[in-house]
C-alpha cells in the first residue's frame, strides 16, 4: 500500500537514529518504544509538504520531547557565529568553559566541552527546567551541567513557534550530531544566557550515546576536510584538473548530516502528485529497468570559494577553499520520463520536492526543491542516478540513487533519495527557505528576512586558478609561466572566453579551453584552462587574475567587497593567486 514509506536502514542505523532521539527526553524512559510500533512513514498524496517532517507517533514523541530545543538553539547560534559580539568580558565566566587546551583539531571535534559548575548561580532539577517550556512561563534548556534562559530570542527564531515544541529540555544529543558547532566562540556565546547549574544526577552525558557518525564511510586521505562531522571536504586544486572527468574519490563531499546506511534491497523510490492519486514506487531494480541516460555535468557546492569571500568580510559557513566542485559522468533515469509516465504536464508554477534519506535528530529529512519546468523540459536532463562515472554511486555520493539537477546548485541535488514530490509550493526544509539564498552586501544577521530572497537555483560563471598555488615558486621559461584552471556556468550556459592577466589587468591573455560539444544551453560540465603568461623581466612576484565570460556574455565581477552577502555563497569575483617567480 503507497502511502507508508520504508525506511531503508539497517537495525544499526535505525537504532542510531532512536538512540540520539531517546538521549534528549527526560520526559521519556529509554525504553519506552511502544510494543508493536511500526517505525515507518504514513501520509497521503494529497500533503506532499506536510508530511516531510515524519510526524509519526513515535518520532513525534521522541524528537519534540527532548530534542526540538537542541535544533532550534543550533539555528540560532549558528546564525550568530558569523556576528561580531560585542559582550562584556567575564573572566569567572569565561574561565568557567572547559576548552580542548592542546589537543588536536581532531580531538577537539570529537570531543564535547562543557561548561563547568557555576559557584555563583544556583542549582536546578530538570523537573524545573522543563515547566519552562512556554514564553508565558520562559523558555528554558541546557546543555551539560548548565541551565540557559533563551527566552529573549524566542521571538526572533527563523523557525518561528517551532522552538516551544521542545522548550524544557537539552540541547546535548543535537550538538553531538553537529559537532562543528561545538567551538569557543558558539559555546561563550551560550554561557551569556546561563543561569545556572543542572543537579549532577540530570545531566544528559555523552559518553554513553550512540554515535551517529558510527557508519561512515571511508574516504581518500587526499580530501581535505572543511568539517569532520558532517563529513565535508575538497581535494588539492592542481589534482582537481588533472581529468576532464573527476575521479569518484577526489570528487569534494558534501554532507548536511549522517549518511545513512541503505539496503539496495530494500531501497524504494517513492514519487507523488499532491493533490491527486497520482504516485508510484519504485525499487532500484524497476529504476535500472527503465531507458538509462547519461549526463556528464558539473556540480558546485554554493559555499565554493567562500573563504576568498570570508577574507573580505567575515560570513558565515564552511571555510571552502575553490575545489568544491567536479565534474562527473551521471547515469540513471530521467526524472522527465517517470513524470510524465504519471501523468504530469508541465506548470511553471509548480515545484518537485526532492527529499533524502538523511535524517536530522528531529527525524525530518534533507530536502531541498527544484522548478517543475526545469524537472520537465527535456533539455534540463535532470535524472534519477544510480551511477557515477560508470559506476554505482558511492556512499558519500548518494548511494543507491541520488538527483542530478545539471547547472543548479549541488544543493539541490538531493542525495539518497527518497521521496519525489510534484507540489504547488517549494519545499519547506530549512536548506530550502533558511539557507542557500543571496543577500545584499548591506543586509547583516540583525536585518536579515530570508522570505525575501529567492532560492538559489542557477550558478553564476566562475573560474578558478588550480596551478600554480598561492606562494608557489613558479619557473620563468622563456619569458613565460604556465597557469591552468577551471571555469563553469550554470544554467546550460558555455564557456567561451576566460581571460588571464599578471599584470594587475594591464594586459589580458585569453586562454586555451577544453570542454565538451553539447549543444547550445546544455554546457552542463566544466571547461577546463590552460595559458602560458608573458612576465615582465625583472620580476621577482607576480598575482595571477583569472575571469570567465560565458555564452551570455555574463562576467565574473573583479571584487568581492560589492558582491558580498552574510551566507557567503555565490562566491565568484576574480580568482587571484600571488605567485614568487625563478628564473
Amino acid at each position: 500500500m503507497f502511502g507508508l514509506r520504508k525506511l531503508a536502514f539497517d537495525a544499526r542505523s535505525l537504532q542510531n537514529h532512536l538512540t540520539v532521539a531517546r538521549a534528549g527526553s527526560f520526559l521519556l524512559a529509554r525504553d519506552t518504544l511502544p510494543a508493536g510500533v511500526d517505525v515507518r512513514h504514513s501520509h497521503s498524496g494529497n500533503d506532499g509538504n506536510g508530511t516531510r517532517s515524519f510526524k509519526n507517533f513515535t518520532y513525534g514523541l521522541l524528537a519534540i520531547a527532548g530534542v526540538s530545543s537542541g535544533f532550534v538553539l543550533f539555528k540560532y547560534l549558528d546564525d550568530k557565529r558569523s556576528q561580531i559580539i560585542d559582550t562584556p568580558k567575564n573572566d569567572d565566566v569565561a574561565n568557567e568553559v572547559q576548552h580542548s587546551g592542546d589537543k588536536s583539531d581532531s580531538e577537539t571535534k570529537n570531543d564535547l566541552s562543557h561548561p563547568k559548575v557555576r559557584s555563583d548561580l544556583p542549582t536546578y532539577r530538570m523537573t524545573d527546567v522543563q515547566q519552562h517550556n512556554s514564553p508565558e512561563k520562559g523558555v528554558w534548556i541546557t546543555y551539560g551541567i548548565g541551565v540557559y534562559d533563551i527566552t529573549k530570542f524566542v521571538p526572533q527564531h527563523p523557525g518561528g513557534d517551532k522552538i516551544l515544541l521542545g522548550a524544557g529540555s537539552s540541547v546535548d544529543p543535537f550538538w553531538r550530531t553537529y559537532q562543528q558547532h561545538n567551538t569557543k566562540q558558539v559555546l561563550e556565546l551560550l554561557e551569556t544566557f546561563r543561569i545556572g547549574n543542572l543537579n549532577p544526577e540530570d545531566e544528559v552525558g555523552t559518553k554513553d550515546l550512540d554515535s551517529p557518525w558510527a557508519n561512515e564511510p571511508k574516504r581518500h586521505p587526499v580530501l581535505k576536510p572543511a568539517a569532520e562531522t558532517p563529513f565535508n571536504a575538497e581535494p588539492p586544486l592542481d589534482i582537481l584538473v588533472q581529468k576532464f572527468i573527476t575521479p569518484v574519490e577526489f570528487f569534494y563531499v558534501r554532507n548536511h548530516l549522517p549518511v545513512p546506511v541503505i539496503d539496495e534491497k530494500s531501497y524504494e523510490l517513492e514519487i507523488e502528485v499532491e493533490g491527486s492519486e497520482k504516485t508510484l514506487t519504485l525499487s532500484l531494480d524497476e529504476l535500472k529497468k527503465m531507458p538509462k541516460y547519461s549526463v556528464t555535468a558539473a556540480i558546485q557546492c554554493g559555499g565554493n570559494r567562500r573563504s576568498d569571500m570570508h577574507a573580505v568580510k567575515p560570513v558565515k559557513g564552511l571555510s571552502w577553499g575553490a575545489a568544491a566542485i567536479g565534474n562527473a559522468t551521471w547515469s540513471g533515469v530521467r526524472l522527465r520520463d517517470v513524470l510524465k509516465s504519471m501523468g504530469v504536464e508541465n506548470d511553471e508554477n509548480k515545484h518537485v520536492i526532492l527529499e533524502g534519506h538523511d535524517l536530522d535528530p528531529t527525524a525530518a529529512p534533507y530536502a531541498a526543491s527544484i522548478p517543475l519546468y526545469k524537472a520537465m523540459d527535456e533539455r534540463g536532463d535532470v535524472l534519477l542516478a544510480y551511477e557515477m562515472n560508470g559506476k554505482p554511486l558511492t556512499r558519500d555520493h548518494g548511494y543507491p540513487v541520488r538527483a542530478i539537477v545539471p547547472g543548479v546548485v549541488g544543493s539541490r541535488n538531493v542525495k539518497w533519495l527518497a521521496r519525489v514530490v510534484v507540489s504547488d509550493k517549494e519545499s519547506d526544509s530549512h536548506w530550502q527557505q533558511k539557507d542557500y539564498k543571496g543577500f545584499s552586501p548591506s543586509t547583516d544577521w540583525d536585518t536579515v528576512d530570508f522570505s525575501k530572497s529567492p532560492a538559489i537555483q542557477n550558478l553564476p560563471v566562475t573560474s578558478a586558478i588550480c596551478q600554480p598555488q598561492p606562494g608557489e615558486k613558479v619557473k620563468v621559461v622563456d619569458g613565460f609561466i604556465t597557469a591552468r584552471g577551471y571555469a563553469w556556468s550554470g544554467g546550460g550556459n558555455k564557456i567561451v572566453r576566460v581571460d588571464i592577466t599578471a599584470d594587475g589587468g594591464k594586459s589580458w591573455h585569453v586562454a586555451e579551453l577544453e570542454q565538451s560539444d553539447a549543444h547550445p544551453g546544455r554546457h552542463y560540465s566544466w571547461t577546463l584552462w590552460t595559458i602560458k603568461i608573458p612576465v615582465e623581466e625583472g620580476k621577482q612576484e607576480v598575482e595571477i587574475w583569472a575571469k570567465a565570460v560565458d555564452s551570455n556574455y555574463n562576467c565574473q565581477p573583479e571584487t568581492f567587497e560589492n558582491t558580498w552577502n552574510l551566507r557567503g555563497v555565490l562566491s565568484n569575483a576574480y580568482h587571484r593567486v600571488k605567485v614568487s617567480l625563478v628564473r
